[in-house]
């Protein structure tokens, strides 16, 4: 009984939480349907007088990236901007042969005149942080524009964004990411989707009502002053991006999203890509949470709402956690239930939880009707996305808990890139890519024993009870057999 009543309150605990980050998700679908209607007056350097455009840094943090750096190269010098008042590092870490190939290009680019100078350090203290760091104390510009190596910004994206600093109170100005492989696979498709609504509902429904936003590591422009007065880049965390974010915003800096500014970049293609990037945003969070938290609790300048909205932020990827509890416990719940007659009414009162469930759908139909318009066709192919990216999500579930766990109670571990393909069709090869992981993790194994494990409760859900069974839990099974399948199966036989 002990047991029951234990596994009941995490169960439930875990409901709850949910339920409050559904709710928060629903808020910000208030606040982009509102912004939606409010014209954008900002006011914008006029790049028709010489003495307002400002000189600018482009820093290109790269680590082993043969695969994509003449692409990034040859992209990066297409940018539209006057010559003398923009410089390009390329904060090279690379420890294979790339190096060579990266710096003859750039020479060939300096003969051509370009302002480019290749950056390299004698180590990786601090990884991204650090070069980032390391390469500001020596830039030249007022603002610093990011992009990683699969970035693929627009000739006149410099034009689009750096207007905006106009106003001395902006410190960032993020733009939105776009996917040139969006439809590449299937993997790549819930990847695009679940970034969509990031960079629309979440992005936008912050950044409307003045809640705490974040630059995301890349296709953004930080102001020099801003970076040093929040106390510069530091690498204690996996995801610097949002620690400097929260510590500027802290320091009453102001960030602007430009959802109309798309900046392609190329999705993970396999699944050890994904698990890489997936895991280090995961424990980054948690390590942010853990990490800021206290600080934007305890700040006297901020609204409670936007207190709220920030922890929610902060507690994003411990998302995965709750979710994993829910689905590992529900199949004990579903004998619980049918064991405990006199515990009727609570179970009646937790079906309400799947209201989490409708308002995730709600919210992000909005998104998609919004990129792809309306109509019954439309909804169809939503509702199949829908489900596809939320079973495939709790089938990362238990990969991202690890993650989160290792960030929550402290576990450091290295920076790791995700590597880059340069793939754009499927006639493009990943096959012979030289970074992919190739030795597979335990947690495969355990992915492999829940999916049976999830089998196994919609095997339950026909025995339990003595009514012919109980079916309500059976859909949730489903998906997390074919989540839990879908990663067991990718992870072991896409390998190169």
């Amino acid at each position: 009984m002990i047991v029951a009543y234990t596994i009941i309150v995490v169960y439930s605990l875990a409901l709850i939480l949910i339920f409050m980050y559904a709710l928060a998700q629903l808020n910000l679908l208030f606040n982009y349907r509102s912004a939606q209607k409010k014209e954008d007056t900002s006011p914008k350097f006029d790049f028709t007088n010489s003495k307002e455009i400002p000189r600018v840094t482009i820093q290109l943090p790269v680590y082993n990236e043969i695969y994509v750096m003449e692409r990034l190269l040859d992209n990066i010098v297409t940018l539209e901007y006057p010559g003398d008042k923009l410089e390009i590092q390329v904060l090279d870490d690379s420890t294979d042969e790339s190096i060579v190939t990266t710096e003859k290009h750039i020479k060939r680019l300096q003969k051509r005149g370009i302002n480019i100078q290749h950056i390299r350090r004698s180590n990786r203290q601090g990884f991204k942080a650090g070069a980032l760091k390391e390469g500001l104390e020596i830039a030249r510009g007022e603002f610093i524009a990011i992009f990683d190596a699969d970035f693929l910004p627009q000739k006149d994206w410099l034009l689009q964004t750096i207007p905006y600093f106009k106003n001395a109170a902006i410190g960032v100005v993020q733009t939105r990411w776009g996917h040139i492989n969006r439809n590449y696979s299937t993997l790549t498709k819930i990847q695009a989707f679940a970034l969509d609504a990031h960079f629309t509902l979440e992005q936008v429904g912050r950044s409307a009502k003045g809640h705490f936003i974040n630059f995301n590591g890349t296709a953004g422009v930080w102001r020099k002053e801003c970076i040093l007065d929040a106390g510069n880049w530091e690498g204690d965390t996996l995801t610097e991006d949002l620690d400097l974010s929260y510590r500027a915003q802290l320091k009453k800096w102001k960030f602007k999203y430009l959802e109309h500014v798309k900046t392609p970049a190329e999705l993970p293609v396999i699944i050890s890509a994904a698990r890489s990037q997936q895991f280090r945003w995961n424990k980054g969070g948690a390590e942010n949470f853990q990490k800021m938290t206290k600080r934007v609790l305890v700040n006297k300048h901020i609204s409670i709402k936007t207190k709220i909205h920030s922890v929610l932020h902060l507690l994003n990827s411990s998302m995965f956690l709750m979710i994993f509890l829910v689905a590992v416990l529900s199949i004990p719940m579903l004998y619980i239930k049918n064991e405990y007659a006199h515990l009727k009414s609570y179970f009646y009162m937790m079906s309400f939880f799947v209201i989490s469930s409708v308002i995730f759908f709600i919210c992000y139909w909005y998104m998609f009707k919004k990129s792809y318009g309306g109509g019954l066709k439309s909804f169809f192919k939503y509702t199949g996305t829908f489900f596809t990216f939320f079973s495939i999500a709790m089938g990362f579930s238990l990969h991202n808990s690890i993650a989160v766990l290792e960030g929550h109670f402290g576990k450091k571990s290295d920076f790791i890139r995700t590597p880059k393909f340069n793939i754009k069709t499927l006639q493009d090869s990943w096959r012979k890519n030289k970074y992919i992981t190739k030795k597979p993790s335990i947690n495969i194994l355990a992915e492999g024993v829940l999916t049976l494990y999830f089998a196994f409760g919609m095997y339950s859900a026909f025995k339990v009870g003595d009514t012919g069974g109980d079916f309500g839990l059976f859909p949730f099974h489903l998906m997390l057999f074919f989540g839990f399948g879908y990663v067991f199966y990718t992870s072991i036989f896409t390998k190169s």
